[in-house]
C-alpha cells in the first residue's frame, strides 16, 4: 500500500536495527534508572522554531535525526515492514504539515512519537480489530510476582554476535501483547521517558511502570531458553 500524503523530499531507507545490548542490559537491570535521551539535542527547539518560520532544511535536519528512531518504534509497534514505513512516513507528513499546532508544550520528538504511535496503531487495528485496548487496564497489574529466571551473568550480548541477537530480540519482542509491547518500545527502544509514554499512551504513570516490568520480566523469560543454550554449547 502506498502512503497517500507524501513529504516534499525523500526520506532516507533505514534497515531496521535494534540495540541489542542495550536492550539486554535493560532486561538485567528491571529497575535502572531513566537515562537523558541519546538523540535529543539541545538544539531542537531552534530547529523546530526554523521549520515553523519556513526553513525546510531545518525540518529535513529534524527527520534526519529521528528517522532510524521512529522507524524501529513503528516496526516494533506494527510487526510489518511495509506498514511501519507507511506509518513513519505519515508521522513526518502530519507533523510538517501540523508545525504550527505544536506549541513547544512538549519535546518536538515526543510530539512526533505520539503521531507515529497513533499512525502504527491504527494500522495495526486494522490488521487485528478485536486485540486488546492499549489503554485498558490489566487485571493484577500492580502485584507483579516475578518468575524465579536464569542469571546470565553481567554481559550476555557477548554470547552472541550482534546480528544474531538483533534477530532474536526481534522474534522475542513480537512474542509480547501489544498492551505490554508499545510500552516496552517507548521505553527501551525509542528513549522516551516514563511521563512521556504516560502521556502518549493515555495511561497513569503507575501504568507505565507495572506494564514496563511485565514486559521486561516476560522478554527475559523468552530469552531464557536461547541463553541457558548457549552457556551449554
Amino acid at each position: 500500500m502506498t502512503p497517500s500524503l507524501v513529504l516534499p523530499f525523500p526520506l532516507a531507507a533505514k534497515p531496521w536495527t535494534s540495540r541489542g545490548p542495550d536492550i539486554i542490559s535493560s532486561l538485567s537491570a528491571p529497575e535502572r534508572k531513566a537515562r537523558p535521551s541519546a538523540i535529543v539535542r539541545e538544539d531542537e527547539p531552534q530547529l523546530v522554531a526554523a521549520a515553523q518560520a519556513g526553513d525546510r532544511t531545518a525540518f529535513e535536519e529534524l527527520v534526519s535525526r529521528y528517522e532510524r528512531k521512529i522507524y524501529r518504534i513503528t516496526r516494533h509497534i506494527t510487526q510489518n515492514d511495509e506498514d511501519a514505513e507507511d506509518a513513519m512516513q505519515d508521522a513526518f507528513v502530519k507533523s510538517y504539515q501540523h508545525l504550527s499546532d505544536f506549541q513547544g508544550g512538549s519535546r518536538f520528538y515526543t510530539w512526533l512519537v505520539r503521531i507515529a504511535v497513533n499512525e502504527s496503531l491504527m494500522r495495526l487495528r486494522r490488521r487485528r480489530p478485536n486485540q486488546i485496548s492499549l489503554d485498558e487496564p490489566v487485571e493484577g497489574e500492580e502485584s507483579l510476582i516475578p518468575r524465579e529466571l536464569q542469571d546470565w551473568g553481567p554481559s550476555p550480548e557477548q554470547r552472541f554476535e550482534q546480528t544474531e541477537l538483533n534477530s532474536i530480540l526481534e522474534r522475542v519482542i513480537a512474542k509480547l501483547e501489544p498492551i505490554y509491547r508499545s510500552v516496552f518500545v517507548l521505553r527501551d527502544v525509542g528513549d522516551v521517558s516514563t511521563e512521556e509514554t504516560a502521556q502518549i499512551l493515555g495511561i497513569s504513570i503507575p501504568a507505565v511502570k507495572s506494564r514496563l516490568l511485565r514486559a521486561r520480566l516476560k522478554l527475559r523469560e523468552l530469552l531464557n531458553p536461547y541463553f541457558q543454550a548457549s552457556t551449554k554449547s
